[in-house]
């Protein structure tokens, strides 16, 4: 179940995107779809969220947003090069103005030194902009983590976008 919090901020930060008349996407690995289920859970939400991509295997990211294999293999799926190619592929695929993308792990497994359970890295791509990333390791269990992904998906598309709105 989604956090009241969560849904709060996918209200506001759908409020905004609204505003500036702008349309979202998401690639999701890690979250499963929760980051376009918050924003989809308001209502009306469908006006300005055009695509959600739920890219679990790395099967998926090539194929439904154009992350290269070889990408994945020199990288691993949980890497900021593939995360913003997440984000740059949902634009492209959807025809969206901004997509943010997200590929972590949220464990309870599956984590090593040098990407431990938490490690998540996220990407917003906007149309005209350069691709921002960012990396986090959230602490807790995993629906911890899955929800600290979308609070911090919903901050970063804040941040990618203009401070002054289109006019």
């Amino acid at each position: 179940m989604l956090q009241a919090e969560i849904l709060d901020d996918a209200e506001a930060l759908l409020a905004e995107l609204g505003a500036r008349g702008l349309t979202l996407a998401t690639a999701e690995s890690c979250t499963g779809g929760l980051i376009a289920a918050a924003l989809t859970a308001i209502p009306g939400s469908s006006a300005i969220v055009l695509a959600g991509y739920v890219t679990y295997s790395n099967e998926a990211k090539t194929r439904m947003v154009g992350v290269p294999a070889a990408m994945i293999e020199a990288f691993g799926a949980v890497s900021e090069p593939v995360a913003r190619r997440m984000a740059e592929g949902a634009l492209a695929e959807s025809a969206a103005e901004v997509a943010v993308s997200c590929t972590g792990v949220a464990g309870p497994g599956g984590g090593s030194a040098a990407k431990p359970v938490g490690l998540v890295h996220l990407a917003c791509a906007m149309r005209g902009h350069a691709t921002l990333a960012e990396h986090h390791v959230f602490p807790g269990d995993r629906t911890a983590i899955r929800a600290a992904t979308v609070s911090a998906a919903f901050q970063l598309i804040r941040r990618a976008l203009p401070t002054e709105p289109a006019a």
